[in-house]
């Protein structure tokens, strides 16, 4: 079968081949033909290293398609089913599964990112990104890395749930809990800022200004629900204009650097809550003197992946777009073939699209 591999971190291109081979699935697992499949900044962190990935890896970690086979002792999931893939699959009997927060089960990410489940050139083994690998035309995952979705969901739609979606929506409602009638302020708006636009908007946040370098992509964010959209130059006039120069009362930093970082937090109001939702590099680091941490009083948070469940957020924001809340083909500016895929990894360098999905037969 085709798939896209990084033979080594650090490269810039993608090999695409038509050797690979994903196996047979084992008790528990099933496996998907990959119908669609976004390609999402995380895929560049892979290759730069900001995420830690070995190599060699099938990239790619957001895609939907069908189940074709099950193993033994499967349960739930059938041949046939529509699913989408999650890099973060809980396993539903842990401590973090039990007390709410199952984007944090490591019990079967730990077990399967490490483990290669691909090979190549006869019996060259390789990773899949995150455990999962969807640059791929076929893959085999345990059966808790997939959420069975209506068989009426585009495939293309549905593979936008699998990461950027979920993580700018969910931070939004789930890590933020934004509150109705408050004041947001977006820093970075590509596919994951969006999401972080549209679930504010959700929320019913009064105002939402988004923040980027990039012209193209502030016309973006209006479109998907900003109230003012603005370079970074521009910011303090707006924050004076929505907030009287008090601060947000919610800002969400979908970047991951230390500048855009520490600009979240010092953008929020006393009392006010910034969610880093960007993932940076572990090398880097952030400052805060003793005396603002206390006197301001303010919440500085992480999110994974929207501190979403999956099990109960993909079929949540699949109702919001059913009922036109949610705009995910919106989203989608470019459909492309696997052959495409060093394209689209250098225009989302350039910074020049929202989300870009790559089809399979």
């Amino acid at each position: 079968m085709r798939a896209a591999i990084l033979r080594q971190v650090g490269d810039e291109k993608l090999e695409v081949r038509d050797d690979v081979q994903a196996g047979e699935p084992s008790p528990g697992d099933i496996r998907v033909a990959i119908r669609a499949t976004g390609v999402c900044h995380s895929d560049l962190s892979a290759m730069n290293g900001t995420v830690p990935q070995p190599a060699p890896a099938v990239l790619g970690h957001e895609g939907a398609g069908e189940v074709t086979a099950v193993g033994e002792g499967v349960k739930h999931i059938s041949v046939g089913d529509h699913v989408v893939i999650t890099w973060v699959p809980p396993c539903g009997h842990c401590s973090y599964c039990l007390g709410g927060q199952p984007n944090l089960c490591t019990n079967i990410t730990m077990r399967i990112g490490f483990v290669p489940h691909f090979t190549f050139e006869g019996s060259t083994p390789a990773y899949g990104f995150l455990g999962t690998g969807t640059f791929a035309e076929e893959m085999v995952i345990p059966q808790e890395a997939a959420v069975v979705v209506p068989k009426d969901v585009p495939f293309e739609v549905a593979s936008l749930l699998g990461c950027g979606v979920t993580t700018g929506v969910g931070a939004a409602i789930n890590a933020a809990k934004v509150k109705p009638g408050s004041s947001v302020l977006v820093i970075g708006c590509g596919g994951v800022g969006i999401a972080a636009i549209q679930g504010a908007r959700i929320c019913g946040a009064a105002d939402i200004v988004a923040v980027d370098t990039v012209e193209s992509k502030l016309e973006d964010a209006k479109r998907f629900g900003a109230t003012h959209a603005v370079t970074p130059a521009g910011l303090a006039e707006a924050k004076s204009t929505v907030t009287g120069g008090d601060g947000f009362d919610y800002s969400l930093e979908c970047i991951g650097l230390p500048q855009t970082i520490r600009s979240a937090y010092d953008e929020v109001r006393r009392g006010g809550t910034a969610v880093v939702v960007g993932a940076g590099r572990m090398e880097q680091t952030i400052e805060f003197n003793a005396f603002e941490l206390f006197f301001t009083d303010k919440t500085l948070k992480g999110t994974l992946y929207g501190s979403a469940d999956v099990r109960h957020d993909f079929p949540m924001l699949l109702r919001l777009w059913r009922a036109g809340r949610l705009d995910l083909e919106g989203m989608i500016t470019r459909r492309l073939d696997l052959s495409d895929i060093n394209d689209a990894l250098d225009a989302m360098r350039r910074g020049e699209v929202i989300r870009q999905v790559i089809s399979f037969g």
